[in-house]
């Protein structure tokens, strides 16, 4: 067998002022990606408001759960497809096309015209335009980083890159808040100019560093199959989220049922073509490398097992904590934004630590320790009431935030050190592909296991709660048996749940003290917090769990490994069918198509 071409062996090295250009490009392209993402679930009551749909009509609860999932299912779906086609024709050339794309996309919300159900169906349609370019911008910024960096540098880099990630999802959840509260276009706007800014900075000054593979076969059945799957099986678990019929769920729906089948018979359809066919998409020989593989099912199981926490912890904060303490619901969700920002500052903190010193010490530990404390930090807040003491709470923020920066970064940097360059876009978005499918599927699961805890009790003791304060038995009955989607959509949209479940006349005829009792702040939470939290709790549980197992997941990465780098540091120089370089280390002989992936353990850079 031929020896890999010489463009194979080794990566061309950048100036060493390029690299912090290719940096703040990326980072500031996740940010605004992950901005977006969250920007809109603080914003959504001004957006409803302002086009005048209301959210908890139930034919209008789809619009409501599309406008918030239909991002990350569209950019879940094509992070693989787009990763692959970036190796071939160029990771820069795809990245800085994504970049376009999310502007046009902004541009597009920013000028949506008309009111009603026209007007929500073109906002998801042009949130499908932004999911379109985060992808492309999720699937090659790693990759872009891992090319620009030398490898002792590399922890550090997607640290501050996938700390640009989270805070991005919490400081659009703040800007959401603000600008909403002046004009919801907004929040549509500010994307605009950053956007326009880092499209033509990144066709400035950006270039490709690793050379595209040139023209390949696309694998259109690969492509097919994943695409439709996993669309498909995302779909139905999100409307398993509405209820169906007598249940408060749509679990039991055929469509639900039939939509999840069909898409894992795609899923197993495409990896069985992907063996088949000579240039598949998605390159399962990768997962002979035990870092890839390893980091990915932790990153998988630690996207399900938290991928839901941010939204129970903003529904728990929005439905019970502030309007207990006197927040009106109108502005429970920017203040649910901030009293979320410790969550942010332990990642802040321990993001770039962990990322240098994994740099220096490998992944393995730093990413076990920091799933075990995400475990930890779980189980501790199910010891909290309903009604925490926020310094308690704050400071399980914190904890948590500092255990998911344990992880994410050295997680990352592992993966992305054990891919061979020509392989790395089509890696990164496969890893990216498992935690936003992760985080799709975490939702789905932490919704249900809590409104299956509010449907077993909620009902009893709203009936009880009605009917002792003057509601006649008739319409506390009806109220009673309304799915509990409905109060806790109207919680999380900042509205006052009582306010849209009982009838104006009803209200009418109550005396005055009595309706602002009712509609008055404590009335509701302490009404559903005992039926919430035991579904909350085993969400928590739920998460734990995951946790512990993508700790052991982590822990069987197995010792430090970078592609490519011998133990002194040199550039290595693969050897046919694995034999020894002269180095005194072994070298993985080539796949498939002649890229090389080293299998577990035999080329690990030792410290």
């Amino acid at each position: 067998m031929a020896l890999p071409s010489p463009r194979m062996l080794s990566e061309p090295q950048p100036r060493s002022g390029y690299k912090w250009i290719a940096l703040s490009n990326t980072t500031l392209g996740v940010l605004l990606a992950t901005i977006n993402s969250s920007i809109i679930l603080i914003s959504l009551p001004a957006i409803f408001r302002g086009i005048h749909v209301n959210p908890l009509v139930p034919g209008e609860t789809s619009v409501f759960l599309w406008l918030i999932m239909g991002y990350m299912v569209v950019t879940a779906t094509l992070l693989v497809t787009i990763g692959r086609i970036s190796d071939m024709a160029g990771r820069v050339k795809m990245y800085n096309l994504g970049f376009a794309i999310f502007t046009l996309g902004s541009i597009l919300l920013l000028v949506t015209p008309g009111q009603g159900n026209v007007a929500a169906i073109q906002l998801i349609g042009y949130r499908v335009v932004q999911g379109i370019g985060g992808a492309f911008l999720f699937a090659n910024s790693a990759a872009i980083l891992t090319d620009a960096f030398p490898h002792d540098q590399r922890g550090l880099a997607l640290g501050l890159n996938q700390i640009a990630a989270i805070a991005g999802s919490v400081i659009g959840l703040i800007l959401g808040g603000v600008l909403s509260a002046i004009d919801y276009r907004l929040i549509f706007l500010v994307s605009v100019p950053v956007g326009l800014l880092g499209t033509v900075w990144a066709y400035v000054a950006l270039r490709e560093i690793a050379r595209p593979q040139g023209r390949q076969r696309i694998d259109l059945p690969g492509n097919a199959t994943f695409a439709a799957g996993l669309t498909i099986l995302l779909v139905g678990i999100t409307y398993g989220l509405l209820p169906y019929g007598g249940s408060p769920m749509g679990w039991t729906n055929p469509m639900v049922i039939g939509a999840l089948a069909l898409g894992v018979l795609l899923l197993a359809a495409f990896l069985f073509v992907e063996t088949k066919v000579p240039e598949p998409m998605f390159r399962l020989e990768l997962f002979k490398i035990r870092m890839f593989a390893a980091g990915n099912l932790a990153g998988l199981l630690a996207a399900i097992g938290r991928g839901g926490l941010q939204f129970m912890l903003i529904i728990w904060l929005q439905g019970i904590w502030l309007p207990l303490h006197g927040y009106s619901y109108q502005v429970t969700p920017l203040w649910a934004g901030i009293y979320m920002i410790p969550m942010l500052a332990g990642f802040l903190i321990m993001g770039p630590i962990s990322g240098m010193l994994s740099d220096r010490f490998g992944a393995r530990g730093f990413a076990t320790a920091g799933m075990l404390i995400s475990a930890a930090t779980f189980l501790l807040l199910t010891t909290l009431p309903a009604d925490f003491p926020y310094p308690a709470f704050a400071a399980l923020l914190v904890v948590m935030g500092l255990g998911m920066g344990l992880f994410s970064s050295p997680n990352t940097a592992s993966i992305m050190n054990s891919l061979p360059p020509e392989h790395r876009a089509a890696g990164s978005g496969m890893r990216a592909t498992f935690m936003n499918s992760g985080t799709l599927v975490s939702l789905g699961l932490f919704f249900t296991l809590v409104l299956l805890g509010l449907a077993h009790s909620l009902p009893t003791t709203l009936y009880a709660g009605l009917t002792a304060h003057g509601v006649p038995a008739a319409v506390a009955a009806h109220i009673s048996h309304l799915p509990p989607t409905a109060a806790l959509f109207a919680a999380f949209l900042g509205y006052n749940p009582m306010a849209n479940l009982l009838p104006h006349a009803v209200l009418a005829h109550l005396p005055a003290a009595t309706q602002a009792t009712l509609l008055g702040h404590h009335f509701f939470p302490s009404l559903i917090s005992p039926s919430f939290m035991p579904g909350l709790h085993l969400a928590f549980y739920f998460g734990a769990a995951l946790s512990v197992i993508a700790a052991v997941a982590s822990l069987l990465r197995g010792r430090r490994y970078i592609y490519g780098v011998t133990d002194a540091g040199r550039r290595s120089v693969p050897e046919q069918s694995g034999r020894s370089t002269g180095d005194g280390v072994r070298q993985p002989g080539p796949l498939a198509g002649g890229s090389q992936v080293a299998p577990d353990q035999e080329t690990p850079l030792r410290r």
